[in-house]
């Protein structure tokens, strides 16, 4: 009896002081990635990490999180490069569940940009800033041009999206007629 009461004790003692617990692998897909910014999904979530510029660890990372819940995918995009288009008189504050997100414009070497400048925790104390990005940059962070950007368009977003398409075709079609004439031309 003194040895099964003592194997019992060993038993549970082991169970209630292990430190070590097996969590459940959670995978995030990769949308896109640009230098040290990427966005990342898991189910409904994206996150943006970004490479934090404003401190002097330069291996210090940073993310904010936001579900898609209307497409607020496609409009954080769309707000970005309407920036690009018509630039802002001041930066464009986002709030999140858990961040203040502003949206930084900025020309660089005649190019207009764009940088996020994130206050953690809603906290103005604890800021960090991404790099500069210019649009090639933020069209490949959201993955535009590659079969990722369909994990957040919604299929009556791809329809649309195809009309123009075909539209765009059908004007690229004309300046290609003109290139071979230009060849003969050239040849004589």
């Amino acid at each position: 009896m003194k040895k099964i009461i003592l194997l019992f004790t060993c038993l549970f003692g082991m169970s209630v002081f292990s430190q070590i617990k097996v969590l459940k692998n959670e995978t995030l897909v990769e949308i896109g990635k640009e230098n040290s910014v990427g966005l990342y999904k898991k189910e409904n979530k994206y996150t943006i990490n970004y490479q934090d510029i404003n401190t002097s660890n330069l291996n210090t990372f940073r993310s904010f999180s936001f579900q898609d819940v209307n497409a607020d995918v496609q409009g954080l995009y769309k707000l970005i490069t309407d920036g690009f288009i018509d630039e802002p008189t001041g930066n464009v504050t986002l709030e999140l569940p858990n961040d203040i997100i502003e949206l930084h414009y900025e020309k660089n070497y005649g190019q207009p940009t764009v940088q996020f400048i994130q206050y953690i925790n809603k906290n103005r104390k604890y800021v960090g800033k991404s790099q500069f990005l210019n649009k090639k940059q933020v069209d490949k962070i959201f993955g535009l041009g590659t079969s990722k950007a369909a994990f957040y368009n919604k299929p009556s977003a791809k329809a649309n999206m195809t009309t123009p398409t075909t539209n765009t075709s059908n004007y690229t079609q004309p300046a290609t007629n003109p290139a071979p004439t230009k060849a003969k031309k050239s040849k004589k």
